[in-house]
């Protein structure tokens, strides 16, 4: 774990809320000035802090109307199967997150699509024949109650 000042969770904190602020904001935001900003902000990037920058897209504007998350079982658990499983899914753009659970459930996927026809094939043309797959169960989503990207950071 890095070890952070209360200026860097600061920094953290108002990146993690807007990440197009500029870097002369950001330094009065936190009490400093702008170059020690940008030397602290670069040293967080390059320590793996700051992973990267994003836009966050509304999917339902986009054309993607539907979420489904599909928990998948796999009949091997073998490292060299999990990973084989791991590659599959990296190669699929619908899946836009992908966990490994402890249980009686391997994996938790987060899956777009474009509609319940489109999210169907995608389901038994590219998810259910991927490797090692057991079983997969889906779900829904009827609404987004709460979508809070990053982590809760105490300044």
């Amino acid at each position: 774990m890095a070890t952070l000042d209360e200026i860097d969770r600061k920094l953290l904190a108002e990146l993690q809320a807007e990440g197009r602020v500029t870097n002369v904001d950001l330094a009065k935001r936190v009490g400093l000035t702008a170059p020690p900003c940008l030397r602290r902000v670069r040293g967080l990037e390059e320590a793996g802090v700051i992973r990267g920058y994003h836009a966050d897209l509304d999917s339902s504007k986009l054309g993607f109307a539907i979420t489904v998350f599909a928990m998948v079982s796999l009949r091997s658990q073998a490292e060299e199967d999990l990973r084989a499983f791991e590659n599959h899914i990296r190669q699929l753009p619908e899946v836009r997150e992908c966990h490994m659970l402890n249980g009686e459930i391997d994996f938790i996927l987060k899956i777009v699509s474009r509609d319940l026809q489109s999210f169907q094939e995608f389901l038994t043309s590219k998810l259910t024949p991927a490797p090692n797959v057991a079983s997969v169960k889906t779900s829904l989503t009827i609404r987004t109650s709460k979508h809070e990207p990053g982590v809760p950071l105490d300044v």
